[in-house]
């Protein structure tokens, strides 16, 4: 995992060490430069952002019993409202099955955050070795590629076609996905506290890193942020004004900035990216939803690859 962390962080950086060694100025000192930039951005995020998240997160986890309190007092009511089509027994019936997974998943995270103290000093070493892997990703990339060369099989040229699309649409692939996530995280953040949302910078990361997951991501989202506002204002003119803006950020995140970041990153059908997501979802879990683009792109560039020799042996008959 620290690997695949530092190569993706490389892919990250790259284009400015790449601008910078184009200035004239040495590329290890370029690569020194801009991890240490990098480095100085994380360490002003995680004391700016994290305490606040977590605390928010401390005061949420605080509330749900009395959320679920209200929601199990708004449930139980629904029978009387409509007594045609909610019955009290089903309702209980349900209760009980929540009650019984909320009561699973506290032992679970319980148990999880227990286990994960033995895992702190691994941590602390990944954090030592991820940034000097990225340095000498950066600093040795041509050397290290070249390395690679001999080890591959007899079908370089096609390997080669591969490896350069694949480069380019990674790199531009995760550069955009940050981007992307500062953007609308920003945004959703800024819109919720004014608009007196509780939580706001908590869930403004959550809508941020959202996009990780296409389409799905903004679905899953849209739970606690519906909850949250339902709760605070109830069926009131502010929920819906808060639904309407949240709305009209995900569509223009849909329809303008993704198109804008990714137009020459990633050419696929919003069908075959959700097919993507589920499959290797399905395969390795977070790591394979979080990674599904770039290997559904890894699948299509080897696919166009593999293809085009066969067309060019095909003999053309057009003429006959």
């Amino acid at each position: 995992m620290p690997v695949l962390v530092a190569a993706v962080i490389a892919y990250l950086l790259d284009w400015p060490v790449s601008q910078l060694s184009r200035l004239g100025m040495r590329r290890g000192f370029a690569c020194s430069l801009v991890i240490f930039g990098f480095l100085t951005l994380c360490i002003a995020t995680f004391i700016g952002i994290v305490p606040v998240v977590s605390q928010q997160s401390i005061n949420l986890i605080r509330e749900m019993p009395q959320i679920w309190g209200q929601a199990q007092v708004w449930l139980l009511h629904l029978p009387e409202q409509y007594p045609d089509f909610v019955h009290l027994g089903d309702v209980q019936d349900m209760l009980d099955g929540v009650n019984e997974r909320v009561v699973s998943m506290g032992e679970q995270l319980l148990s999880a955050s227990v286990s994960s103290l033995g895992s702190l000093a691994s941590l602390l070493i990944y954090l030592v070795l991820v940034p000097l892997m990225v340095f000498f990703m950066l600093k040795d990339k041509d050397q290290l590629l070249a390395n690679l060369s001999p080890l591959l099989p007899s079908q370089r040229r096609l390997i080669k076609q591969v490896g350069s699309e694949m480069n380019t649409q990674i790199a531009n692939y995760i550069r955009g996905k940050v981007i992307e996530i500062v953007i609308v995280g920003t945004i959703s953040a800024v819109t919720f506290a004014l608009m007196d949302l509780r939580y706001a910078l908590l869930l403004g990361v959550l809508v941020g890193f959202s996009v990780l997951i296409p389409y799905i991501g903004a679905a899953v989202v849209t739970i606690p942020v519906a909850v949250v506002a339902l709760f605070q204002w109830g069926i009131t003119p502010d929920f819906w004004y808060l639904m309407i803006a949240y709305g009209v950020i995900q569509a223009l995140d849909g329809n303008i900035l993704v198109p804008v970041l990714f137009s020459e990153a990633v050419s696929l059908h919003p069908v075959y990216i959700i097919i993507a997501v589920l499959f290797f979802g399905g395969l390795w879990g977070f790591w394979g939803v979080f990674f599904a683009i770039p290997l559904a792109t890894l699948v299509k560039a080897v696919s166009t690859a593999w293809k085009a020799p066969l067309q060019e042996q095909l003999p053309d008959k057009s003429f006959e």
